[in-house]
C-alpha cells in the first residue's frame, strides 16, 4: 500500500497523531484544516494507525517481525483490549465514534498480504485490493466525520478506491522495487518487477497503457465520492472534496508525464495544492450544484476523458471532460 510520504519523521520518539498527518499525509493535513478541531484531532488519529498499519508493510526490515506486529494489532482489535498505542487509538477512535473494527481487521489482513509480495491478476482483483487497503478507510471516515445518512458509505468507499487506484499509478516503479505489481497482468501482460524498472520499448508501452487504464478507471470512482459530499456534515465537505481533487491532481501528474511512473514520481507542488484549496473553497461559497442520487461506477457506461487514450476502459459511468485540476 503506498500512502502519500512526502518526509521522513524524525527520529528517536514516537510521533503524535497530528505530527504524522502532517509529515506523511500533507494533502490531508491541507484538507484537514478546515476540520472542526474535535473531527479534525479524530481524523489524524485514524490516519496515524493507518500509517503504522503500511509502515508495517512497507518500511519494516523484519518481515518475521511485521507479520507479529500485524497479528499483534488484529489480535487487540478483536479482544478489544490494546497491548500498543496504535491499537489503543483505533479502539478509543472506536468508542468515541462508535467506529466498526472490521474495517480495520480487513485492512491489517489485506496489507498482510503485501509481505508475500503481490501480482494481481486481474481488474476484479485490483478493486477488491484498492477496497481492502482505503475503501475500509472510507468507512471508517464515515464515523470519524459523523455522516449519519447511511448513504454515504457506498461514496465514501469508492472515493477511497479512486485514491488507491492513484497511489497505484504513481507507485509503479516503486512498488515494482518492493516485489509488487498492481496494474493487472489481464493488462499489462506477464512483466517481471525486474522488467518494470528497466522496460524495453514494449514495456514501456505496455506500462503506459496499463497506467492510463487505471487512472481511467479510478476517474469513475472519483465522480462516485465527490456525488456523495452531500450526504457528509457540511462543516466537512470541503475537506473531503479538497483531498480528492488533490489527490486526483497526482493522476493528471502521471497523465502528464505520458503515463511514465516506473523511473518516477509524481508530486503535486504546494503552490497547485493551494490553488485546488482555493478552487474548492470558491465553488462551496458558490453553491455549486452536485449530481443528485447515488452513482457507482458498477452500473454505469463510461468513456475515457483522459488524453491520448491508449484503450477502451471497461464499463463505469458517464462523465464530462476532463479538465486540469491544477
Amino acid at each position: 500500500m503506498s500512502l502519500f510520504v512526502e518526509g521522513p519523521l524524525d527520529a528517536g520518539r514516537a510521533p503524535s497523531a497530528e505530527e504524522t498527518l502532517r509529515r506523511h499525509g500533507r494533502s490531508f493535513h491541507l484538507a484537514g484544516r478546515v476540520l472542526p478541531r474535535a473531527t479534525r484531532a479524530r481524523a489524524a488519529g485514524l490516519y496515524a494507525f493507518c500509517r503504522h498499519v503500511d509502515d508495517l508493510a512497507d518500511a519494516e526490515q523484519d518481515r518475521d517481525r511485521a507479520e507479529r506486529e500485524l497479528s499483534r494489532l488484529r489480535d487487540d482489535l478483536i479482544r478489544r483490549s490494546a497491548r500498543c498505542p496504535h491499537s489503543a487509538r483505533l479502539l478509543q477512535l472506536a468508542t468515541e465514534t462508535d467506529l466498526p473494527v472490521e474495517p480495520a481487521l480487513l485492512l491489517i489482513d489485506t496489507v498482510s498480504e503485501e509481505l508475500q509480495g503481490r501480482r494481481v491478476a486481474s481488474r476484479a482483483q485490483l478493486i477488491d485490493y484498492a477496497y481492502g487497503v482505503a475503501g475500509t478507510v472510507g468507512l471508517m471516515m464515515c464515523k470519524i466525520l459523523d455522516a449519519s445518512d447511511p448513504k454515504a458509505s457506498a461514496h465514501a468507499v469508492d472515493l477511497g478506491i479512486a485514491m488507491q487506484l492513484t497511489n497505484i499509478a504513481r507507485d509503479v516503479g516503486e512498488d515494482a522495487a518492493m516485489g509488487r505489481i498492481y496494474l493487472p497482468a489481464s493488462w499489462l501482460g506477464a512483466m517481471t518487477p525486474a522488467e518494470i524498472l528497466a522496460p524495453d520499448a514494449v514495456g514501456q508501452q505496455a506500462l503506459r497503457r496499463a497506467t492510463a487504464r487505471c487512472l481511467a478507471l479510478a476517474d469513475g470512482y472519483y465522480a462516485s465520492g465527490l456525488a456523495g459530499l452531500k450526504f457528509l456534515p457540511a462543516r466537512c465537505r470541503y475537506s473531503i472534496a479538497v483531498a480528492a481533487r488533490v489527490y486526483r491532481a497526482i493522476g493528471d501528474r502521471v497523465a502528464a508525464a505520458d503515463y511514465r511512473s516506473w523511473d518516477r514520481r509524481a508530486v503535486v507542488p504546494v503552490p497547485a495544492r493551494l490553488r485546488i484549496a482555493a478552487g474548492g473553497l470558491a465553488r462551496e461559497l458558490l453553491g455549486s450544484q452536485r449530481p443528485s442520487g447515488s452513482i457507482h461506477p458498477t452500473l454505469w457506461p463510461v468513456r475515457d476523458t483522459r488524453p491520448d487514450k491508449p484503450v477502451r476502459p471497461e464499463p463505469q459511468r458517464c462523465q464530462p471532460p476532463r479538465t486540469s485540476t491544477y
